[in-house]
C-alpha cells in the first residue's frame, strides 16, 4: 500500500508520495512511486502510482519504452494533457489486456490507481486520476486534489486547508501534514517521501527533494503540528452536561411528540 497526493493550484502543482509497499510485517520494501517527465520549455508531467506494484511498473516502463522507441504516440509528443491521461489509461488497458486473466486464476485483484499531473505549452497545468480501467477524472476548482493508496487518514487536513487559491508553500505544508497523519495511522506508509512542485507557466520542475528520516523541515512540521494540535484540544471547552441533558430530553420529547401524531394520524 501507499499514499499518494497531488494539488491542482492557481499557483501550480504539489505532489507527494511515500515510497513504501506492504504485504505483511516480513515484506516491508522502498520502491519509488512518483515519476516525472520533463521536456524543458515544453512540458513537464508527473505520474504517481499505487495498487500492486507489478501493475504499475509495468504501465510506467510501457510509457518509458514508447518514449525511448519513438512511438508515435507518447507523453513526450502528445498536444495536450487530456491525451496524455488517455495515453497512460490505454497503456493500463494494454496491460491488464496481457496479465488481468493470469493474476485473476491467481486470486490477485488487479488494482491499479495513477495520479497524473503537469503542464503542456500552450494550455493550463492540469491533474488527473487514472482509475485500473484506463477510465480518469479531471481535479477542478471545486476539488482540486487528488489521493490515492491509503487516503482516509490524511483527507482531514486537506479538505479544511486547500482551495484552488492556496499558495505553493501552504499546499506543502498541508500535503506533509496529511503524509505525516497516515504515517502515524497505517504501518503500511512510510517514508522515504518524494516531494515536487511545479510552479505554473514554468515547463520545468522547480523543487524535487527525497525526505528520509533526518529531514529537519519534516521532523519539525511534525512535531510543531502534533504540539498545536493538543494545544488546540485543550482549549475546547468542557461539556456542559445540563445543556446536553437538556438537548436530548427535549429531542426525545419531540420524538414522542411526532410518533404520537403519527398514530394519531392513522386512527
Amino acid at each position: 500500500m501507499t499514499y499518494c497526493v497531488a494539488m491542482r493550484l492557481d499557483a501550480g502543482l504539489v505532489f507527494l508520495s511515500d515510497s513504501r509497499t506492504y504485504a505483511g510485517v516480513d515484506h516491508i520494501n522502498t520502491f519509488r512511486k512518483m515519476h516525472f517527465f520533463e521536456r524543458r520549455g515544453e512540458r513537464v508531467l508527473v505520474l504517481m502510482t499505487a495498487g500492486n506494484l507489478s501493475i504499475s511498473q509495468s504501465v510506467v516502463n510501457t510509457l518509458r519504452e514508447r518514449i525511448e522507441g519513438g512511438g508515435a504516440r507518447n507523453l513526450c509528443n502528445v498536444p495536450t494533457m487530456f491525451e496524455a491521461a488517455k495515453h497512460v489509461g490505454d497503456c493500463l488497458r494494454e496491460v491488464h489486456a496481457r496479465d488481468g486473466e493470469a493474476l485473476k486464476e491467481f486470486g490477485v485483484d488487479f488494482s491499479a490507481g495513477l495520479l497524473l499531473g503537469g503542464q503542456v505549452n500552450g494550455e493550463e497545468p492540469r491533474l488527473f486520476q487514472i482509475y485500473a480501467a484506463g477510465n480518469f477524472t479531471e481535479a477542478t476548482q471545486e476539488t482540486p486534489y487528488f489521493q490515492i493508496g491509503e487516503s482516509k487518514y490524511g483527507k482531514p487536513i486537506i479538505v479544511r486547508v486547500v482551495t484552488h487559491q492556496t499558495s505553493l508553500d501552504d499546499a506543502v505544508k498541508c500535503a506533509l501534514v496529511s503524509m505525516d497523519s497516515s504515517i502515524r495511522s497505517n504501518l503500511s506508509v512510510g517514508l522515504p517521501l518524494d516531494l515536487l512542485v511545479y510552479k505554473r507557466d514554468a515547463l520545468e520542475i522547480g523543487h524535487h527533494v527525497t525526505i528520509r528520516e533526518d529531514n529537519a523541515y519534516f521532523e519539525l512540521i511534525r512535531k510543531l503540528w502534533s504540539a498545536r494540535l493538543r494545544h488546540a484540544f485543550d482549549e475546547l471547552p468542557n461539556p456542559d452536561w445540563e445543556k446536553i441533558q437538556l438537548t436530548a430530553e427535549a429531542l426525545r420529547e419531540d420524538a414522542c411528540s411526532t410518533q404520537t401524531r403519527r398514530e394519531t394520524r392513522q386512527r
